[in-house]
């Protein structure tokens, strides 16, 4: 069972503006980047579902977030149908990521009120997620579609509560960009932890927050 509320959830997106997206095989090395996330200001973490048995290295990471960062909320990304989502709330997921809009997982999550925050790339698929009770949708790939569509979606559609993933970069430039078409927050995968040891990560992740925070003055 989840051990936040998915509002409690959607409310630590907006107020810290990042979410780390992350994956590897290795346990500890995922420990020590979630505990270096942890250390830099991060409470808010998406490991995705992208490797074989990723589903028992998640298992693991919950209960190292329980005992080591209480404040932790884990979540599940690259989840593309109901029963792999529902296999992760078993687990405990306190949200799900998609690259898409599934209706099935839509249902699944809302009957267990786990947050669902799927990839959308146009405003029709924006609309038709928020009528299945999306809260945040996640522009995806911001690579292709840059910050000049979340600017261009707001103008009509100002109520939608965007993440973008994809191409954000770990730049004072990039973050600026992003929320000033804005965004509510940025989920940052392989350039964050790029090269990076848990120091580096850890001042990476402090940055990105001292940048949001001016931008959200």
């Amino acid at each position: 069972m989840a051990r936040f509320k998915r509002l409690e959830v959607y409310q630590k997106i907006s107020q810290t503006g990042l979410v780390p997206v992350f994956y590897h095989k290795d346990l500890e090395i995922c420990k020590n980047t979630l505990k270096a996330c942890y250390e830099g200001g991060v409470r808010v973490f998406e490991f995705t579902n992208r490797g074989d048995f990723a589903q028992e290295t998640f298992a693991e990471l919950q209960e190292f977030c329980q005992k080591e960062l209480p404040e932790m909320i884990l979540g599940i990304g690259t989840i593309m149908d109901a029963p792999t989502a529902a296999l992760y709330i078993q687990m405990g997921t306190n949200f799900i990521v998609s690259p898409i809009f599934n209706e099935e997982i839509a249902k699944v999550c809302n009957r267990r009120k786990i947050g669902y925050i799927p990839g959308c790339a146009t405003l029709t698929e924006i609309s038709n997620a928020e009528e299945w009770g999306v809260e945040i949708v996640k522009v995806f790939p911001g690579d292709v579609l840059k910050p000049a569509f979340v600017k261009g979606l707001k103008a009509p559609m100002p109520w939608t509560t965007v993440m973008v993933t994809g191409g954000v970069e770990p730049t004072q430039a990039s973050i600026e960009a992003w929320f000033s078409a804005g965004v509510t927050a940025v989920g940052i995968g392989s350039q964050l932890f790029k090269d990076a040891n848990s120091q580096t990560i850890k001042e990476k992740v402090q940055n990105i927050l001292d940048w949001i925070a001016q931008k959200s003055k």
